[in-house]
């Protein structure tokens, strides 16, 4: 393995515990990774020396926290290549808000009855029911793209789907299949007709390198628990003039700059889109999860996990063959380190009770993907997922969990 993972599990408090008197195993980073100990004390030390609430008091500690604050959307910034992240970054509870922040600002100011959204059958729920919502309400018309049987976007009619439409919002990769889709290729195919993208980053940002300079995209969303960091914080990422041209989704305090008896006034981006008391500790938390991240490299991050994938598609392979289909796409640079896995004649949450046993976290379910899960032909799977703790020993766990599933339910 290309990481020192022994080492690196070290600054992970949480694999520490035992489950079921056996060494916890944890493979569901797809749904929330494990914060490292600086995390953890980033948000401690904030809390015992400097909590206080931002952009508003002027004594010590509230000036502080106002400084960490904002430092925090210059490290995020930094880590996406934003031009300006000053004006940016805007900070979200998750990806979910962000997508809905993007559908209800951006959406109910340009779209109109008979407009077209396209995505793709392999997005997240959070990235279809927004617009869904906006059809009902305004009558845009989504328009979906469809998956191959191995697990990669069908874009022979991309031209057609994008033909009058305003808005192409995608996942960089499917948190059921590990589908890394051609963001670049996209953007340009939805630039040329005209329309925006705006990319679903909540599997690829803490997995794959990301620039939304070179990428050439309008929007980006992703979630801080996905990147070692806190739950309770996402961001939204959007092209300066574009927020610019923004109204604000949530109204309060902190996105104004003045308010009468007749109306208001709204701040200036990013401000504009975060009314309320924000997530200051989660954002400190999360800024220390990237400074992490970058210590170790996120190039060197996709180098472990894709040899970990390959390493686990072909020991599950020559020990189960058709026993256990691995959903989606085969090793290589077009498939993230996300294994969806169908046990023949189990049901997914029976196999992922068994794998609990011997101290190994799958999720199972339909990863809010039902769509995709029609398109599959399974009510669920059992998914496991790789992070940068992760190493060959627990793949030896999973198959050993896995076997001992197959022989109870023989």
């Amino acid at each position: 393995m290309s990481l020192d993972v022994a080492t690196l599990r070290k600054d992970f408090p949480l694999l520490d515990r035992k489950v079921h008197d056996r060494r916890m195993v944890y493979l569901d980073s797809a749904a929330s990774s494990i914060p490292p100990q600086c995390v953890i004390d980033a948000m401690s030390t904030y809390y015992e020396t400097t909590h206080a609430n931002v952009h508003r008091g002027v004594y010590a500690t509230a000036e502080e926290a106002t400084r960490l604050y904002e430092h925090s959307r210059k490290v995020v910034g930094g880590f996406l290549g934003a031009p300006h992240p000053d004006e940016e970054i805007v900070f979200t509870k998750n990806t979910t808000e962000s997508i809905n922040l993007l559908a209800h600002s951006w959406g109910r100011k340009n779209l109109t009855a008979g407009d077209a959204v396209v995505v793709s059958i392999m997005e997240h729920h959070a990235n279809i029911v927004p617009w869904q919502m906006l059809a009902e309400e305004i009558g845009i018309e989504l328009r979906f793209l469809q998956v191959s049987d191995e697990g990669y976007l069908v874009l022979d009619d991309l031209d057609q789907l994008l033909e009058g439409a305003k808005l192409l919002s995608i996942t960089a990769m499917s948190n059921v299949l590990g589908t890394i889709n051609p963001i670049k290729e996209l953007a340009q195919a939805a630039h040329a007709h005209g329309a925006l993208i705006h990319v679903d980053g909540a599997q690829s940002v803490p997995h794959l390198p990301t620039d939304v300079a070179t990428s050439d995209i309008d929007f980006l969303s992703f979630s801080g628990h996905k990147v070692l960091g806190p739950t309770g914080i996402g961001v939204f990422w959007g092209r300066r003039d574009l927020l610019e041209a923004m109204p604000p989704f949530l109204g309060g305090g902190g996105m104004i700059l003045d308010v009468r008896t007749d109306g208001f006034l709204a701040a200036n981006p990013p401000q504009r889109f975060e009314a309320g008391t924000p997530p200051i500790a989660e954002a400190v938390g999360l800024s220390e999860a990237i400074r992490y991240i970058q210590g170790i490299g996120i190039d060197e991050i996709r180098t472990h996990e894709r040899e970990l994938t390959s390493t686990a598609l072909k020991a599950i392979d020559d020990q189960f063959g058709s026993r256990v289909i691995v959903h989606g796409p085969p090793a290589g640079d077009l498939r993230g380190g996300v294994l969806s896995l169908t046990l023949e004649g189990v049901h997914a949450h029976d196999v992922a009770q068994i794998l609990d046993s011997v101290g190994v976290c799958v999720r199972p379910g339909h990863h809010c993907a039902k769509p995709l899960m029609r398109f599959l032909g399974v009510p669920a799977t059992a998914r496991a997922s790789f992070g940068l703790y992760n190493d060959t020993d627990d793949i030896e766990v999973l198959l050993e969990g896995l076997e001992a599933t197959a022989k109870l339910f023989a």
